[in-house]
């Protein structure tokens, strides 16, 4: 296995994390994104704009030379960075959304560099660490997410992609 930079790895990883929700968003039928498995639950749509939502402002905030989650509250950041997000309510559009966002994501990540993701931040939480640890916490609340939607067509009476992929289907 060749060596990559830790800016690659990350890019890797929210890669396979990114084109495994893409699958399971493909795999809910369109007249199901108002499934919401109980009243104080997202809706399927709503969870993917979440998603976007919080990928939007962790790119914007990230790639910034001078990231501050303080600057803000979390409903600033979120108009800052995801406006497209409101206007993207149907499957199509939500797809075509996690493709471009996370194409850009991409782009502005390799101009930000490797050395920027190595620089200290002030966490939501208070607490310092670097932009590359909380970009992995921010792959990680996706998949979170993704195991969401995974749950979510098993209680449509559907099989999850992932599933579906490992048994070969």
């Amino acid at each position: 296995m060749e060596f990559a930079d830790l800016l690659e790895e990350a890019l890797e990883a929210w890669h396979g994390v990114r084109h495994g929700l893409i699958d399971e968003v493909r795999n809910i039928p369109a007249g199901r994104f108002d499934f919401r498995p109980t009243p104080h639950s997202r809706s399927v749509g709503e969870l993917v704009q979440h998603i976007l939502e919080f990928a939007m402002m962790m790119t914007g905030e990230l790639t910034r030379p001078d990231t501050d989650f303080h600057h803000a509250s979390w409903p600033r950041l979120v108009a800052r960075y995801a406006r497209p997000v409101g206007r993207a309510r149907t499957k199509p559009a939500l797809l075509r959304l996690l493709r471009t966002q996370w194409r850009d994501a991409e782009r502005r990540f390799r101009r930000a560099g490797e050395l920027e993701l190595l620089q200290l931040i002030t966490r939501f939480d208070g607490k310092r660490g670097t932009k590359l640890a909380w970009w992995h916490h921010g792959i990680a609340h996706e998949e979170y997410h993704r195991g969401q939607l995974a749950l979510y067509a098993r209680l449509l009476g559907r099989e999850p992609a992932l599933t579906r992929r490992i048994r070969g289907g």
